[in-house]
């Protein structure tokens, strides 16, 4: 005896009526939602207008980068070039920008939950079932092949929660986007100053070395001078603790520049070329420029570039779309599954007329008793948003201050140097008094010595200022947005 058998089906993913349906269906949610967020204002600036006590008024926007180009910034080109090699291997700045790439990625995720998501499978089934277990006593045999395209679960959006969602991850990213400018600007800044630094310490050991070498010369003469009576053990003892005490910045200043090296390099990711390492400076007059100045009559106003600032703006406006999403989440929401197709129990039947199947399931969540818990949701959706306000305007406070705070040093940095040059040639003036009194047997060699002692330390204090003022223009790029373009 033959086996039975059951109709074979088939669920086509062509129905073109019903597919149109569900897509009109579909197209009708989404027009239809509405947005519970709270409307973002941008906040008034907790800062004065401008820089100093004085400044009662400035425009009230600036729709221009406050600093320029770090590239117009930078005048050295060696420095420049060791900036961009920062640029490209940087490990720090790899990871913002792989958090980039997961932030991108996140808000893709969550922006799909606003469409449906339209799935097709395809399934088949052979089974035989004895004839003890049916009612008619003969074997039966079932065939089922089904292919079938729908979607499942989908919300009708009409609250706007899952709009919300995805608004709240669109500005997250751009908060992360905007951290990353920060991670640029401040490498820019770290490699400048490390760079910097390098070329002051090598001035400071070229300085070192060139005194160590002078009064080695001065001691051999003391010894000379000594064995011929015409100087004193006391005059070679000092003149020894001279030689020593150069001898010990000498040996500091070399380790100091092997480790500003290694600093330097950490930054870059990779060696850096030495033709692209700044060379010891002397210390004479005139300053060492590798950076230009900068013009900072600009409003408070310029700092809601920064990308501190704006991505805590972005986060601030996230919090605004996250209140949406959870008080949308009080009220019903409705989620949609179906299928559309057609059925025969002949293959080649499947596309006649009058075949056509669909399914058609909407599901219908009512909240009615969670205990408060939603709008608990709701309250600390609102609480942090306060909290991303307090954020924002703390930033733009912190903003104002480094602004403040750099021009402040900066207001008297040029009397500084114009002092300290002054100091640096009365001292080389009073050197070469102090040695021509000293051969002429008017002073004892304890004047020259100071006179030395004295030109070193302002030698090595000009040095240091010179650093001074190139950091200090760092910091105020930095601190006014970095000109990241």
């Amino acid at each position: 005896m033959k086996p039975n058998v059951m109709t074979t089906t088939f669920v086509s993913p062509f129905h073109r009526r019903a597919g149109l349906g569900l897509a009109l269906i579909a197209a009708a949610a989404l027009c239809a939602c509405a947005n519970l967020a709270p409307d973002y204002q941008r906040p008034a600036a907790p800062v004065p207008a401008g820089w100093h006590a004085e400044t009662t008024s400035a425009p009230a926007t600036a729709t221009t980068a406050a600093t320029p180009r770090w590239q117009d910034f930078v005048a050295d080109p060696r420095l420049r070039q060791v900036i961009q090699l920062a640029l490209e291997a940087n490990r720090d700045l790899r990871v913002a920008v792989a958090n980039i790439d997961k932030a991108r990625a996140q808000y893709g995720v969550q922006d799909a939950a606003r469409w449906p998501a339209i799935s097709g499978t395809a399934s088949g089934s052979d089974t035989r079932t004895a004839g003890d277990l049916n009612s008619t006593g003969a074997p039966v045999r079932t065939r089922q092949l089904g292919v079938s395209l729908g979607l499942s679960a989908y919300e009708l959006d009409f609250f706007g929660r899952v709009r919300n969602l995805s608004d709240s991850a669109l500005n997250s990213y751009l908060s992360t986007e905007q951290s990353q400018r920060s991670t640029q600007v401040s490498l820019v800044a770290e490699v400048a100053n490390a760079w910097l630094t390098l070329a002051a310490d090598r001035s400071r050991l070229a300085l070192a070395e060139a005194t160590l070498q002078s009064r080695r010369k001065t001691l051999e003469l003391t010894q000379q001078q000594v064995r011929l009576g015409a100087a004193s053990g006391l005059s070679l003892a000092q003149v020894q603790s001279t030689v020593e005490t150069a001898r010990v910045d000498a040996a500091a200043y070399r380790t100091q520049v092997v480790q500003d090296l290694n600093a330097l390099q950490l930054l870059t990711g990779q060696p850096v070329p030495e033709a692209l390492l700044p060379s010891a400076q002397p210390a004479v007059d005139g300053a060492t420029t590798a950076l230009v100045g900068i013009q900072p009559d600009l409003p408070s106003s310029v700092l809601q570039q920064r990308p501190d600032v704006m991505a805590a703006e972005y986060t601030l406006i996230a919090s605004h779309a996250d209140i949406g999403a959870a008080r949308a989440a009080l009220y019903p929401s409705i989620t949609l599954t179906a299928s559309t197709g057609t059925a025969s129990t002949q293959l080649s039947g499947l596309f006649a007329a009058g075949n056509q199947t669909w399914t058609l399931a909407p599901s219908l969540n009512l909240p009615i008793f969670n205990a408060g818990a939603k709008r608990a949701a709701v309250d600390a959706a609102e609480a942090a948003r306060k909290a991303q306000l307090a954020t924002y305007e703390k930033t733009l406070q912190t903003a104002f201050k480094e602004v403040a705070d750099a021009l402040a040093v900066r207001e008297q940095l040029t009397e500084r140097l114009d002092a300290q040059q002054a100091l640096t040639d009365a001292t080389r003036r009073q050197q070469q008094l102090a040695e021509a009194r000293y051969r002429n047997g008017q002073d004892s060699y304890l004047e020259v010595l100071d006179a030395q002692r004295s030109l070193y330390s302002a030698e090595q204090t000009w040095i240091s200022l010179q650093l001074v003022e190139q950091s200090n223009r760092i910091a105020l790029f930095k601190a006014l947005g970095g000109g990241w373009q």
